[in-house]
């Protein structure tokens, strides 16, 4: 692989060398080589990028690809329509070319906002050909993916046991584990129920089987009543807890619970645009922000909202402002003197926190030398970002996918001066708007 050197941005690394402006960094082999206010290198492809900012790839921790061809059918719904409508209804109508277009194009259009590792839940996955499909289109895009292998949430039928007392099928997730291992680009996980959604004994399974197999277990927690309200006691008790548990939305959690999860190192991610929409309350945030944590963060569901993870820690930044702003004028009656989160936390919810959740920190997540070549190039010329005073700032606070020029995975770029490197879109795109209308038209909500 040729070397590449990017050359006269403003490069925010999110590690210890802060940012350099203007600086130099070197792509050799699919990793960063060095990064420094200037660079001296021969034998090297030249992008100059004066008026760019460069920063970490984001990582999207938490998305149902597969809802892509569903995209704004659910954006008025609450949780519990959602459970109702997609889980127990559209979900049902989806063949593997079905995930195949949606978990392709979901993650075309995760490079194309700027996103270079996807945390894809999937659970719906009936079939071992869903999974391949799945894991397929992963791979057909070049996104460095985490695979969390999920279990579909249909209505019970007669004389089937309901699927939150059926355990995770640990064949599956073995055959996959093994027919996919040592690839660069792809990480096996396991989504599964947690004591929310499922039996104590299923939980009791699920978490060992995490444990036995070296897997990060993520699983939801909130939305209506547990059904194994005792669940987390025991699987403490038993010590299945530990920083490869990983919680998404985490609401209904005591303060006591998140402390002592905290201190065992389990992480967490938030949806704060899909919390906020859906009815699961706020997200967690501040309370994380209490105990010296911090989440990483997820676009959940296109089915609902934008897939840009720029907006999701806007959103996330706004909201925890917002809560904590109210906070202090209803105990001092007056506006707070000073903010309480900077716009770098909010950075490194989507790039450092994402990457620590899902246990490659030492490979993505910041810029520095050794690291993966996973960096996300920003036209900071147009017209929106001028003039450019502090560049965090004006990468979470007015950067868009208009302004994403170019995006690169492992040294190879995804997406360039603005156009997606992706094939026949015209041809992918069509494909996703026709498994669109049959998926709507089996369930009857074809317009």
């Amino acid at each position: 692989m040729k070397r590449i050197l990017l050359r006269g941005a403003t490069i925010v690394t999110m590690d210890r060398q802060g940012e350099l402006a203007p600086g130099d960094l070197l792509v050799e082999d699919g990793r960063i080589a060095a990064i420094a206010p200037a660079l001296d290198v021969e034998d090297a492809e030249v992008v100059d990028l004066p008026g760019h900012i460069v920063i970490p790839g984001l990582v999207n921790a938490h998305m149902h690809t597969w809802q892509t061809a569903l995209r704004g059918l659910a954006s008025n719904w609450t949780l519990l329509e959602y459970f109702r409508r997609m889980h127990a209804g559209l979900a049902t109508a989806f063949a593997p070319e079905d995930l195949y277009i949606a978990t392709r194009m979901g993650a075309l259009n995760q490079l194309d906002c700027g996103t270079t590792t996807l945390a894809d839940w999937c659970h719906n996955n009936p079939t071992p050909e869903h999974d391949d499909a799945a894991l397929e289109a992963l791979l057909s895009s070049g996104i460095r993916a985490a695979f969390f292998h999920g279990t579909p949430k249909p209505d019970p039928q007669p004389g089937q046991a309901p699927f939150w007392e059926v355990p995770h099928p640990r064949r599956e997730l073995e055959r996959l584990l093994r027919q996919h291992q040592g690839r660069p680009l792809l990480a096996i996980h396991a989504a599964v129920l947690g004591p929310h959604y499922s039996t104590l004994d299923v939980a009791l399974h699920d978490f060992r089987m995490a444990r036995e197999l070296g897997v990060i277990a993520s699983l939801h927690q909130g939305g209506g009543p547990a059904r194994t309200p005792e669940g987390w006691q025991r699987l403490e008790e038993e010590g299945l807890l530990g920083p490869h548990i990983n919680i998404v939305h985490g609401h209904a959690l005591s303060d006591e619970q998140l402390q002592r999860f905290c201190a065992l190192g389990m992480s967490f991610s938030a949806a704060a645009e899909s919390e906020m929409s859906q009815g699961h309350g706020h997200p967690l945030t501040g309370r994380l922000r209490r105990f010296g944590r911090a989440p990483s963060l997820g676009v959940d569901l296109e089915s609902v909202l934008s897939g840009d993870m720029l907006t999701q820690a806007r959103v996330a930044l706004g909201m925890q402002r917002s809560l904590d702003n109210l906070a202090y004028r209803e105990q001092h009656g007056a506006i707070p003197p000073t903010t309480t989160i900077v716009t770098r936390e909010a950075l490194s919810w989507v790039t450092v926190e994402g990457a620590r959740m899902l246990q490659q920190l030492d490979r993505i997540g910041t810029l520095a030398a050794g690291k993966q070549a996973d960096l996300v190039v920003i036209r900071a010329t147009d017209l929106n970002m001028q003039p450019v005073h502090d560049a965090v700032s004006s990468v979470v606070f007015h950067a868009s996918l208009a302004n994403i020029d170019s995006v690169m995975v492992a040294g190879r770029w995804k997406k360039r001066s603005g156009k997606l490197l992706a094939g026949d879109l015209a041809r992918d795109l069509e494909r996703l708007r026709a498994s669109g209308a049959k998926i709507t038209r089996a369930l009857g909500l074809a317009h």
